[in-house]
C-alpha cells in the first residue's frame, strides 16, 4: 500500500502537471488516431518508469503510472500478443490464502487526480489483449478479474467499468459490469458464448467493453467483432430513467485494477487471473463498433 500511495503522490504532481508527450498529435504508435483523443490511460508494458522498474508509465494523456504488484519488473515477460507488441504483463495467483498474487494497478484513497476524465463521465471503454492460462476462478472465488476502473469510493474491489469472467446464474461468462453511481448498483452484460471459447486457454485474443451511461447500454467485443449477450438486470439499476444526460457520479476513480483486485502490496486478493495482457487501454467515451473494429485491425495489420 505504500508503494501504492507513492505512486498516487507521483501521478499528483508531475501526472496533472504535463501532457505526456505520447498523447499529443501522433499519439502511442499502436492507437487508432481517430482514439487518441480519448485515450485517458494506456499500457503496452514496454515502458518501466526509470526511478523504479515497478512502476509502468502510462503512454495515455493522463501519465497514471501503475504498480506491478508483488511481482514488480519480473512481471514484464517477452511474449507478442500483436504485430509489434514486446513484452507483456504476466499476472497470477501465487498461494491460496497468502496477499502474493500478482496484479497490477494503482489506489488511493482520496481518489486519483490524473483519472478525473472518469469523473461525472458520460462513457468509458475498457479494452486490450489477453491471454488465460487458469481453467477457472482460483479456489474459493467465482470470477478472474481483467481489468477496470474503479468507482470513487471504492476499497480497492468496486468498479464503475471492467470487463471481467464472473459467474452468472451457475456459468462462468464473459462480462462488462458497470456501475454508475458510487455505492449503487451495478449491471452485467454477459455474452452467450461459452467463455472458454471466447478465450481459449493460452490464446491472445482482443477484447472491448463499452458503457454508455446515459443511454445506459453496454457491449462486449472480442478480436474487433460484438459478441451477443444479454442484460442480468432488467430494472434500472443505473437509475437513468429520469431526464438525462445521465453521468457517472462527481468523484476521482480511486484507481485501476489489473488481474484481480486491490492493487496495492500485502492487500487481500479476490478473483486472481493467471493471465497475460498487453495494450491495456481505458477511454473517456462508449466507442461505436466502427471504432472497436478500427483499432483491432489498426493493431493487427502490422
Amino acid at each position: 500500500m505504500r508503494r501504492a500511495l507513492l505512486a498516487t503522490a507521483v501521478v499528483v504532481a508531475i501526472g496533472a502537471a504535463a501532457v505526456p508527450a505520447q498523447a499529443g498529435s501522433t499519439g502511442p504508435r499502436d492507437v487508432h488516431p481517430s482514439l487518441r483523443s480519448s485515450l485517458v490511460a494506456f499500457y503496452d508494458f514496454d515502458h518501466p518508469m526509470p526511478s523504479d522498474p515497478a512502476l509502468e508509465a502510462d503512454q495515455g494523456r493522463s501519465g497514471t503510472e501503475i504498480e506491478l504488484v508483488n511481482g514488480g519488473a519480473a512481471m514484464r515477460v517477452p511474449d507478442r500478443a500483436y504485430p509489434g507488441g514486446r513484452k507483456v504483463l504476466q499476472t497470477r495467483p501465487v498461494a491460496a490464502g497468502t496477499t502474493d498474487d500478482w496484479k497490477a494497478g494503482i489506489w488511493s484513497a482520496s481518489g486519483v487526480r490524473t483519472l478525473r476524465a472518469f469523473n461525472a463521465a458520460e462513457g468509458t471503454t475498457v479494452m486490450g489483449w489477453f491471454k488465460r492460462s487458469m481453467d477457472g476462478p482460483a479456489a474459493g472465488f467465482n470470477a478472474i478479474g481483467l481489468t477496470g476502473v474503479l468507482t470513487g469510493d471504492s476499497d480497492g474491489h468496486a468498479v464503475r467499468a471492467l470487463l471481467e469472467l464472473i459467474d452468472v446464474n451457475g456459468t462462468l461468462r464473459l462480462v462488462a459490469l458497470g456501475r454508475r453511481i458510487d455505492g449503487g448498483n451495478s449491471q452485467t452484460f454477459a455474452a452467450n458464448e461459452d467463455w472458454r471459447t471466447l478465450l481459449p486457454r493460452d490464446q491472445w485474443v482482443h477484447l472491448t467493453a463499452t458503457f454508455d451511461f446515459t443511454a445506459g447500454t453496454m457491449a462486449l467485443y472480442r478480436n474487433g467483432k460484438a459478441v451477443e449477450g444479454f442484460y442480468t438486470r432488467t430494472d434500472d439499476p443505473w437509475l437513468i430513467n429520469g431526464p438525462g444526460p445521465h453521468v457517472t457520479t462527481a468523484t476521482d476513480p480511486r484507481g485501476i485494477k489489473i488481474g484481480g483486485s486491490f492493487p496495492w502490496q500485502g492487500s487481500p486478493d479476490r478473483n486472481p487471473c493467471d493471465c497475460r495482457m498487453d495494450a491495456l487501454m481505458l477511454l473517456d467515451r462508449s466507442l461505436p463498433a466502427r471504432e472497436v473494429a478500427s483499432q483491432y485491425r489498426f493493431m493487427t495489420r502490422g
